[in-house]
This record gives structure tokens, C-alpha cells and sequence, in this order.
């Protein structure tokens, strides 16, 4: 087999067993510290980082077991060694219990130095691809850092695995996840990381385009095909060819719009309004939805053909507050986002006020933790972001359920009203549209719309 080399902590009360497996270990080409004890082991993990751990588990003063159990609760898993425990009969026991704390393997004493090195081999391979994939997958999330797209939980890093394998096919892709979670971030993620990148990204609000408007504006139409069709104008889907197109809030779609949209999906042609002649298009269609679309179907709202034909490569974004351990990533993230655009100098937040944004369940996701690091920047005096900066801290009204009570001061109240009435004003009143653009739920707008009396 071919050799692997790497550092290894070797602990064992015993300096004659202490030494000869340590001079095998170096004649193997190892990297090799010694420790009589435990406690000896813990102290050098807390100055120097190792590939293996090879520990006996009856020492005085701290068993081999405790200091897995030590380093199973203090290390995180990326940073941990990879572990051997040696043991005697009476204490196999010990060392299933080891294993399921995390250790590799263990071995039984008295033991060949020969099987104590096939180990080694084993477990530094372990190491290895561990280290490996832990780089491939900072690469990943660094790559996609760049559209927005930022976690470490285990959830987070299966949509970025499921966006880059999709991302180089030409399949149709259904995003699915409550408002604010960042379904649009993956589309343009996908196409910009596809062959058709340097081709046109369309984005399309289904919901936002007035029912009668959506036809044309995914179709186009020509001269004289409706009242006030002075020009012939291209479709969204036209604009889109050769690249993608993202049609967010798809299951606002009526019947008869669902209908055209499959017929494009399976054939690949439309005729915009008032055309004779068919057009044909090559496209790849990402569409997103905050919408349960089979039960939809199930209710007769949405065609069934339509949904298997979108959900050929489904990827499901899930909401914030089943991800609490990607919180303080994306905090630290909006934090150096939003200081380089307002050229602040913030180090850090209050403890208290990272506890409270661990706690609070983000009923807006992704978009109103960014808007709520966003105005805490904005609003910082300092270099520590403050309570008095954050509006999801204190109590002077009682909220909905599962909304958090508000302790405004009184600059941070007129922001609060300010950037409702400006909200409304853009959606033209739709209170929908205004709780999107502010990255937080209809409940949690209404709740704003009764504390500030706004009409």
C-alpha cells in the first residue's frame, strides 16, 4: 500500500509501550509526540492541531474514554483528529462506547506493531478524504458565496451540491421554500454557473405582472393584437433564448397561462398574441414557488402535467429557523456586506443580541435577517452593534404569536414607518408585494400596519 504520512499524538501511561510504538511510528515516516497521560494528550490538542489520536483508556488522573468524551463535546468535527483507542479486554466496553463518540477504531492489548501500523495507514486515508472534502466543500461554498447563497448546515451544503450538478445539465428546475429563503439566489446561481451563462438570465414575477399583462409579457405579441398594441413587442421567453429564464411564483399562474407554459415546456414553441406563425425557442425554465403545488393539483388548481414537467430536478430551500446553526454565518456575512457599503467600523455584536437572533424563528428567512444587519449597521454609533440598534429586541407591545416584541427608539421608529409607507407605495398598496420588498411576512406586516396606525 502506498505511504501515508502524517501527525499523530500517541498517550500512554506505560514508557515502555510508550516507546517502542512511537519509534515504529517514526520509522513508518511519522510526525510523533508522546504523552504518559490523558490530560497530557488534551493540553497538546489545545497547542497543536494532529491527523491521529492514538490513546490508551485506562491512565490515571483522565481515562482515554473521557478525553474522547472531552473532545467529542469541545471540538468541532472538521477540526477533530482521527482516533485510535488502545484497550485492554475487561475494557472493551469502552472502546464500542469510544467508537460511537467518534473514534475510528480501537485495539486490544497485547497487539502486534503491525496491526497497530495497518490502522494507522487506515485511519490517516480517512483523514485524508476527509480533509479533502472538507476543502472541496469550503471551495463550493465559497464559490457560491458570490450569488448570496451562504450555510454550512448539512441542508444548505445539499442545495448547493443539488444547484451545481443541475447547473450543468439543461434541465427544467422547480425551486421550492418560503418567502425570503433565497429561492432566486439559486436560480441565478444555476445559470450562471451552466454552459448558457454568457446567454440571457429573464427574470419573471408571475405574481407581480396583472393577469391580463402576463400573456404578452411571457409571449410577446405583434402590432394590433389588443387595444393600445401599437408595436409588435417580444416576450420574456423570446428575450430568453439560448439562456434561462426564472419564473418566480409560478402557481399564480391561471389555467390558461399554465396551459401555453406546457406546451413551451414540451415542445419547445409558442406564438405570441395575434401571430400566425409559431416561434421556437431553446430555454431552460427555473421556476420557484412559496406554494405546496401538489396539493394544488390535487385541488385542481394546477395542471398536473405542468407540475411533472417542472419538477423534473426539484430543489427544496429549506426556511431559516430549521437551520438555526447557519445564523451566525450569514450574520457575520451581512455584517462585512453592509459595513463596506455604508463604510462603517463594526467588530462585533452584544452577546445578548446574538442570543436573541439565534432564538427568533425569522418568519421572513434569509431576506429579514439581512434587512434586520442591514439597519443595525445603518443605525450602529460604534463598533458593537447595540439593542438599541436591533428591532427584534425588548417589549413595550404584545406581538402576534411567534412575532417578537418591539423596543423602538424614536429615530428607529420613524425608519420602521418610513420604509412601510415606501413599501406600500411601490406595490401600489398590495400588501403581498409590500411585505416581499421588506423581507418580512404578511402577519408580521399587518402587525406593523396596527402598532403605527397606518391605513
Amino acid at each position: 500500500m502506498s505511504a501515508i504520512h502524517g501527525s499523530i499524538l500517541l498517550a500512554d501511561d506505560e514508557e515502555k509501550i510508550l516507546k517502542r510504538l512511537g519509534r515504529a511510528l517514526r520509522d513508518e515516516g511519522h510526525e510523533v509526540v508522546e504523552t504518559t497521560s490523558a490530560r497530557g494528550a488534551q493540553k497538546q490538542l489545545l497547542e497543536k492541531s494532529f491527523d491521529l489520536l492514538v490513546v490508551d483508556n485506562i491512565m490515571p488522573g483522565m481515562t482515554g474514554l473521557e478525553l474522547i468524551r472531552e473532545i467529542a463535546k469541545d471540538v468541532p468535527p472538521s477540526d477533530r483528529p482521527q482516533v485510535l483507542m488502545m484497550t485492554a479486554h475487561a475494557t472493551v466496553e469502552s472502546a464500542i462506547e469510544a467508537m460511537k463518540l467518534g473514534a475510528l477504531d480501537y485495539l486490544q492489548k497485547p497487539f502486534e506493531v503491525e496491526e497497530l501500523l495497518a490502522l494507522v495507514h487506515h485511519a490517516l486515508e480517512h483523514q485524508r478524504l476527509r480533509s479533502q472534502r472538507q476543502y472541496l466543500i469550503s471551495e463550493r461554498s465559497a464559490e457560491f458565496n458570490q450569488y448570496g447563497i451562504v450555510g454550512r448546515s448539512r441542508a444548505m451544503q445539499e442545495v448547493i451540491q443539488r444547484a451545481e450538478l443541475v447547473a450543468q445539465t439543461k434541465s427544467t428546475v422547480l425551486i421550492t421554500g418560503e418567502t425570503g429563503t433565497g429561492k432566486e439566489m439559486v436560480a441565478r446561481a444555476i445559470h450562471h454557473r451552466s454552459a448558457q451563462r454568457d446567454m440571457p438570465l429573464i427574470k419573471v414575477n408571475c405574481a407581480a405582472i396583472p393577469e391580463t399583462l402576463l400573456e404578452s409579457e411571457l409571449f410577446g405579441h405583434v402590432r394590433g393584437a389588443f387595444t393600445g398594441a401599437t408595436m409588435t413587442k417580444r416576450g420574456k421567453f423570446a428575450l430568453a433564448d439560448g439562456g434561462s429564464i426564472f419564473l418566480d411564483e409560478i402557481g399564480t399562474l391561471t389555467t390558461a397561462i399554465q396551459a401555453k407554459l406546457l406546451r413551451v415546456l414540451q415542445e419547445r414553441e409558442f406564438e405570441p398574441l395575434g401571430a400566425e406563425r409559431t416561434q421556437r425557442v431553446e430555454v431552460r425554465v427555473i421556476a420557484a414557488t412559496n406554494r405546496d403545488l401538489k396539493q394544488m393539483v390535487a385541488d385542481a388548481k394546477f395542471q398536473q402535467d405542468l407540475y411533472y414537467r417542472l419538477n423534473v430536478i426539484p430543489i427544496q430551500i429549506p426556511p431559516l429557523r430549521e437551520r438555526r446553526e447557519d445564523i451566525g454565518v450569514l450574520i457575520d456575512h451581512f455584517i462585512d456586506k453592509h459595513k463596506q457599503r455604508t463604510g462603517k467600523t463594526i467588530d462585533k455584536l452584544e452577546d445578548d443580541v446574538v442570543q436573541a437572533l439565534h432564538k427568533y424563528d425569522w418568519p421572513g428567512n434569509v431576506r429579514e435577517l439581512e434587512n434586520t444587519i442591514e439597519r443595525a449597521v445603518v443605525l450602529a454609533t460604534g463598533p458593537v452593534i447595540t439593542r438599541g440598534a436591533i428591532s427584534l429586541l425588548g417589549a413595550t407591545a404584545v406581538p402576534p404569536p411567534g412575532l417578537p416584541s418591539l423596543r423602538l427608539h424614536s429615530n428607529l421608529e420613524w425608519v420602521e414607518r418610513e420604509t412601510i409607507r415606501r413599501a406600500l407605495e411601490q406595490s401600489g398598496g398590495v400588501k403581498k408585494d409590500a411585505a416581499e420588498l421588506m423581507g418580512i411576512s404578511q402577519r408580521a406586516l399587518s402587525y406593523y400596519l396596527a402598532k403605527y396606525r397606518i391605513d
